[in-house]
Protein backbone atom coordinates (compact mmCIF):
# COMPACT_ATOMS: atom_id res chain seq x y z
CA UNK A 1 0.00 0.00 0.00
CA UNK A 2 2.94 2.20 0.51
CA UNK A 3 4.08 1.89 -2.48
CA UNK A 4 0.42 2.49 -4.46
CA UNK A 5 0.14 5.67 -1.97
CA UNK A 6 3.86 6.87 -3.07
CA UNK A 7 2.75 6.22 -7.12
CA UNK A 8 -0.15 8.06 -6.77
CA UNK A 9 1.30 11.34 -5.37
CA UNK A 10 4.30 11.40 -7.75
CA UNK A 11 1.09 10.96 -10.59
CA UNK A 12 -0.65 13.52 -8.51
CA UNK A 13 2.35 16.10 -8.43
CA UNK A 14 3.15 15.23 -12.25
CA UNK A 15 -0.25 16.22 -13.22
CA UNK A 16 -0.47 19.59 -11.69
CA UNK A 17 2.96 20.20 -13.12
CA UNK A 18 2.22 19.13 -16.94
CA UNK A 19 -1.18 21.59 -16.34
CA UNK A 20 1.01 24.45 -15.16
CA UNK A 21 3.31 23.53 -18.30
CA UNK A 22 0.38 24.42 -20.68
CA UNK A 23 -0.97 27.44 -18.32
CA UNK A 24 0.41 29.47 -20.79
CA UNK A 25 0.39 28.07 -24.56
CA UNK A 26 -1.90 29.72 -26.75
CA UNK A 27 -4.91 26.90 -28.09
CA UNK A 28 -3.59 27.73 -31.72
CA UNK A 29 -0.36 25.82 -30.48
CA UNK A 30 -2.02 22.25 -29.41
CA UNK A 31 0.02 21.79 -27.18
CA UNK A 32 -1.37 18.58 -25.62
CA UNK A 33 -0.17 16.89 -29.25
CA UNK A 34 3.36 18.30 -28.90
CA UNK A 35 3.67 17.04 -25.61
CA UNK A 36 2.67 13.57 -26.89
CA UNK A 37 5.09 13.49 -29.54
CA UNK A 38 7.36 14.59 -26.54
CA UNK A 39 6.49 11.66 -24.72
CA UNK A 40 6.11 9.12 -27.66
CA UNK A 41 9.86 10.09 -29.02
CA UNK A 42 11.41 9.80 -25.62
CA UNK A 43 10.03 7.00 -24.33
CA UNK A 44 7.94 5.23 -26.55
CA UNK A 45 10.42 2.66 -28.25
CA UNK A 46 12.00 1.39 -24.70
CA UNK A 47 8.62 0.95 -23.37
CA UNK A 48 7.01 -0.49 -26.60
CA UNK A 49 10.08 -2.90 -26.44
CA UNK A 50 9.48 -3.78 -22.51
CA UNK A 51 5.38 -4.39 -23.25
CA UNK A 52 6.26 -6.93 -26.01
CA UNK A 53 9.28 -8.83 -24.29
CA UNK A 54 8.10 -8.47 -20.36
CA UNK A 55 4.18 -8.50 -20.86
CA UNK A 56 2.45 -12.10 -20.12
CA UNK A 57 1.04 -12.08 -23.51
CA UNK A 58 -2.58 -13.51 -24.15
CA UNK A 59 -5.40 -12.74 -26.18
CA UNK A 60 -7.25 -11.40 -23.43
CA UNK A 61 -4.02 -9.02 -22.63
CA UNK A 62 -4.45 -7.83 -26.29
CA UNK A 63 -8.36 -7.16 -26.19
CA UNK A 64 -7.92 -4.66 -22.88
CA UNK A 65 -5.06 -3.02 -24.93
CA UNK A 66 -6.94 -2.62 -27.77
CA UNK A 67 -10.41 -1.39 -25.68
CA UNK A 68 -7.69 1.10 -23.54
CA UNK A 69 -6.69 2.48 -26.37
CA UNK A 70 -10.20 3.18 -28.53
CA UNK A 71 -11.48 4.88 -25.05
CA UNK A 72 -8.14 6.76 -24.69
CA UNK A 73 -8.56 8.06 -28.21
CA UNK A 74 -12.25 8.81 -27.58
CA UNK A 75 -11.90 10.31 -24.31
CA UNK A 76 -8.98 13.42 -26.14
CA UNK A 77 -11.20 13.60 -28.59
CA UNK A 78 -14.30 14.36 -26.34
CA UNK A 79 -12.30 16.80 -23.95
CA UNK A 80 -10.92 18.62 -26.76
CA UNK A 81 -14.31 19.50 -28.59
CA UNK A 82 -16.01 20.08 -25.17
CA UNK A 83 -12.96 22.91 -24.57
CA UNK A 84 -13.82 24.37 -28.07
CA UNK A 85 -17.60 25.06 -26.13
CA UNK A 86 -17.24 25.78 -22.43
CA UNK A 87 -14.17 27.13 -20.20
CA UNK A 88 -11.43 24.15 -18.56
CA UNK A 89 -12.97 24.86 -15.23
CA UNK A 90 -16.42 23.56 -16.71
CA UNK A 91 -15.76 20.43 -18.21
CA UNK A 92 -12.37 18.88 -16.63
CA UNK A 93 -14.38 18.33 -13.24
CA UNK A 94 -16.80 16.55 -14.92
CA UNK A 95 -14.82 14.89 -17.27
CA UNK A 96 -13.02 13.55 -13.70
CA UNK A 97 -16.02 12.39 -12.32
CA UNK A 98 -15.36 8.73 -13.69
CA UNK A 99 -14.38 6.99 -10.12
CA UNK A 100 -18.27 6.84 -9.53
CA UNK A 101 -18.85 5.11 -12.71
CA UNK A 102 -15.60 3.09 -12.13
CA UNK A 103 -17.19 2.06 -8.97
CA UNK A 104 -20.83 1.47 -10.83
CA UNK A 105 -19.47 -0.84 -13.22
CA UNK A 106 -16.92 -2.97 -10.88
CA UNK A 107 -19.67 -3.80 -8.81
CA UNK A 108 -22.53 -4.32 -10.64
CA UNK A 109 -20.29 -6.18 -13.57
CA UNK A 110 -17.38 -7.70 -12.21
CA UNK A 111 -18.49 -8.05 -8.44
CA UNK A 112 -15.97 -5.85 -6.69
CA UNK A 113 -17.31 -5.11 -3.13
CA UNK A 114 -16.79 -1.72 -2.12
CA UNK A 115 -16.87 -0.41 1.43
CA UNK A 116 -19.40 1.92 2.41
CA UNK A 117 -16.71 4.49 3.44
CA UNK A 118 -15.19 3.67 -0.16
CA UNK A 119 -18.68 4.78 -1.74
CA UNK A 120 -19.46 7.47 0.60
CA UNK A 121 -15.59 9.22 -0.28
CA UNK A 122 -16.69 8.55 -4.04
CA UNK A 123 -19.96 10.46 -4.05
CA UNK A 124 -18.95 12.85 -1.52
CA UNK A 125 -15.50 14.03 -4.23
CA UNK A 126 -17.50 13.21 -7.57
CA UNK A 127 -20.11 15.90 -5.56
CA UNK A 128 -17.04 18.14 -5.10
CA UNK A 129 -16.43 17.92 -8.43
CA UNK A 130 -19.63 19.13 -9.99
CA UNK A 131 -19.85 21.80 -7.36
CA UNK A 132 -16.32 22.71 -8.81
CA UNK A 133 -17.91 22.81 -12.51
CA UNK A 134 -21.20 24.75 -11.65
CA UNK A 135 -19.14 27.57 -10.43
CA UNK A 136 -17.97 27.91 -14.00
CA UNK A 137 -21.25 27.51 -16.07
CA UNK A 138 -21.13 29.57 -19.12
CA UNK A 139 -20.53 29.34 -22.68
CA UNK A 140 -22.06 26.24 -24.66
CA UNK A 141 -22.28 24.26 -21.77
CA UNK A 142 -25.04 22.08 -22.14
CA UNK A 143 -23.22 20.71 -25.31
CA UNK A 144 -19.84 20.84 -23.49
CA UNK A 145 -21.61 19.10 -20.55
CA UNK A 146 -22.60 16.16 -22.97
CA UNK A 147 -19.14 15.46 -24.22
CA UNK A 148 -17.57 16.22 -20.87
CA UNK A 149 -19.56 13.19 -19.28
CA UNK A 150 -18.99 11.08 -22.98
CA UNK A 151 -15.52 11.78 -21.40
CA UNK A 152 -15.96 10.26 -18.30
CA UNK A 153 -17.51 7.30 -19.47
CA UNK A 154 -14.02 6.58 -22.07
CA UNK A 155 -12.44 7.14 -18.53
CA UNK A 156 -13.79 4.25 -16.84
CA UNK A 157 -13.88 2.22 -19.79
CA UNK A 158 -10.00 2.80 -20.14
CA UNK A 159 -9.53 2.40 -16.38
CA UNK A 160 -11.03 -0.90 -15.62
CA UNK A 161 -9.14 -1.90 -18.81
CA UNK A 162 -5.71 -1.07 -17.32
CA UNK A 163 -6.91 -2.72 -14.18
CA UNK A 164 -7.49 -6.08 -15.61
CA UNK A 165 -4.25 -5.40 -17.78
CA UNK A 166 -1.87 -4.44 -14.78
CA UNK A 167 -2.15 -8.49 -13.53
CA UNK A 168 -0.20 -9.36 -16.92
CA UNK A 169 2.12 -6.35 -16.81
CA UNK A 170 4.70 -7.76 -14.22
CA UNK A 171 7.09 -4.23 -14.84
CA UNK A 172 6.80 -0.56 -14.77
CA UNK A 173 8.30 -1.03 -18.24
CA UNK A 174 5.69 -2.60 -19.45
CA UNK A 175 3.16 -0.86 -17.53
CA UNK A 176 4.21 2.20 -19.34
CA UNK A 177 4.37 0.39 -22.45
CA UNK A 178 0.37 0.16 -22.30
CA UNK A 179 0.38 4.02 -22.35
CA UNK A 180 2.31 4.09 -25.15
CA UNK A 181 0.02 1.96 -26.59
CA UNK A 182 -2.77 4.44 -25.48
CA UNK A 183 -1.07 7.58 -26.17
CA UNK A 184 0.01 6.22 -30.19
CA UNK A 185 -4.03 6.43 -30.66
CA UNK A 186 -4.55 9.39 -28.87
CA UNK A 187 -1.87 10.82 -30.75
CA UNK A 188 -3.13 9.55 -34.22
CA UNK A 189 -6.81 10.16 -33.01
CA UNK A 190 -5.70 13.86 -32.42
CA UNK A 191 -3.75 14.16 -35.74
CA UNK A 192 -6.89 12.68 -38.04
CA UNK A 193 -9.17 15.08 -36.05
CA UNK A 194 -6.65 18.44 -36.74
CA UNK A 195 -7.21 17.21 -40.35
CA UNK A 196 -10.28 16.88 -40.82
CA UNK A 197 -11.41 20.03 -38.94
CA UNK A 198 -8.10 22.65 -39.62
CA UNK A 199 -6.96 21.34 -43.05
CA UNK A 200 -3.57 20.13 -41.42
CA UNK A 201 -1.72 17.04 -40.21
CA UNK A 202 0.05 19.31 -37.68
CA UNK A 203 -0.25 22.77 -35.34
CA UNK A 204 0.92 25.91 -37.33
CA UNK A 205 2.82 27.34 -34.13
CA UNK A 206 4.47 25.08 -31.73
CA UNK A 207 5.51 26.09 -27.98
CA UNK A 208 8.26 26.06 -26.80
CA UNK A 209 10.14 23.10 -26.00
CA UNK A 210 11.06 23.89 -22.74
CA UNK A 211 7.73 23.15 -21.97
CA UNK A 212 6.09 20.70 -24.32
CA UNK A 213 8.79 17.95 -23.65
CA UNK A 214 8.73 17.71 -19.86
CA UNK A 215 4.60 17.78 -20.19
CA UNK A 216 5.06 15.14 -22.41
CA UNK A 217 7.02 13.40 -20.09
CA UNK A 218 4.64 13.96 -17.08
CA UNK A 219 1.42 13.22 -18.88
CA UNK A 220 2.79 9.01 -19.64
CA UNK A 221 4.58 8.73 -16.29
CA UNK A 222 1.36 10.20 -14.62
CA UNK A 223 -0.84 7.28 -15.99
CA UNK A 224 1.85 4.62 -15.63
CA UNK A 225 2.10 5.19 -11.89
CA UNK A 226 -1.63 5.01 -12.06
CA UNK A 227 -1.53 1.94 -13.51
CA UNK A 228 1.38 0.73 -11.29
CA UNK A 229 -0.95 1.94 -8.47
CA UNK A 230 -3.88 -0.62 -9.52
CA UNK A 231 -1.74 -3.62 -8.44
CA UNK A 232 -2.71 -2.41 -4.88
CA UNK A 233 -5.75 -0.65 -4.97
CA UNK A 234 -9.18 -1.05 -6.70
CA UNK A 235 -9.78 1.21 -10.05
CA UNK A 236 -12.23 3.43 -8.64
CA UNK A 237 -10.08 4.44 -5.90
CA UNK A 238 -6.65 5.23 -8.16
CA UNK A 239 -8.59 7.07 -9.86
CA UNK A 240 -10.25 9.13 -7.57
CA UNK A 241 -7.21 9.62 -5.77
CA UNK A 242 -5.55 11.67 -8.72
CA UNK A 243 -8.43 14.05 -8.26
CA UNK A 244 -6.08 15.52 -5.26
CA UNK A 245 -3.99 16.93 -8.45
CA UNK A 246 -7.97 19.54 -8.82
CA UNK A 247 -7.63 20.23 -5.48
CA UNK A 248 -3.64 21.75 -6.05
CA UNK A 249 -4.53 23.22 -9.33
CA UNK A 250 -7.55 25.03 -7.84
CA UNK A 251 -5.87 26.69 -5.10
CA UNK A 252 -3.06 27.54 -6.96
CA UNK A 253 -5.66 29.00 -9.14
CA UNK A 254 -6.63 31.28 -6.46
CA UNK A 255 -4.23 31.78 -4.53
CA UNK A 256 -1.09 32.28 -6.59
CA UNK A 257 -2.09 33.29 -9.87
CA UNK A 258 -5.08 35.46 -8.68
CA UNK A 259 -7.97 33.92 -10.40
CA UNK A 260 -10.62 35.18 -7.88
CA UNK A 261 -13.81 34.54 -9.85
CA UNK A 262 -16.34 32.68 -7.67
CA UNK A 263 -13.23 32.23 -5.60
CA UNK A 264 -15.38 31.73 -2.15
CA UNK A 265 -17.76 29.20 -4.59
CA UNK A 266 -14.75 27.29 -5.65
CA UNK A 267 -12.86 27.09 -2.35
CA UNK A 268 -15.77 25.23 -0.55
CA UNK A 269 -16.38 22.63 -4.28
CA UNK A 270 -12.67 22.11 -3.40
CA UNK A 271 -13.04 21.54 0.57
CA UNK A 272 -15.76 18.74 -0.36
CA UNK A 273 -13.28 17.17 -2.60
CA UNK A 274 -10.43 17.47 -0.90
CA UNK A 275 -12.90 15.78 2.33
CA UNK A 276 -14.47 12.96 -0.26
CA UNK A 277 -10.87 11.92 -0.79
CA UNK A 278 -9.94 12.19 3.58
CA UNK A 279 -12.67 9.74 3.38
CA UNK A 280 -11.51 7.52 0.29
CA UNK A 281 -8.22 7.27 1.87
CA UNK A 282 -9.77 6.11 5.69
CA UNK A 283 -11.46 3.54 4.05
CA UNK A 284 -8.04 1.75 2.17
CA UNK A 285 -6.02 2.07 5.62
Amino acid sequence: MTAAALALTAAVLMHVAWNLLARASHPDTRFLWWALVGYLVVLGPWSLYSLVTQADWSLNLAGLLVISALANSLYFLMLGAAYRRAPVALVYPIARSSPLLIALWSSLFFGEMIAASGWLGILVSVAGLLLLAASARHGDSRRAVTLAVIAAFATSAYSLSNKFAVASLPTYGAQLGLVSVDLTASFIALSLEQRLRLGHWWPSVMPPVSRWLPAGLFIGNAYGLVIFAMQYLSAAYAVAFTNAGIVIAGLLSIFAFGEREHARRRIAAIVVVAAGLAVLAFSVR
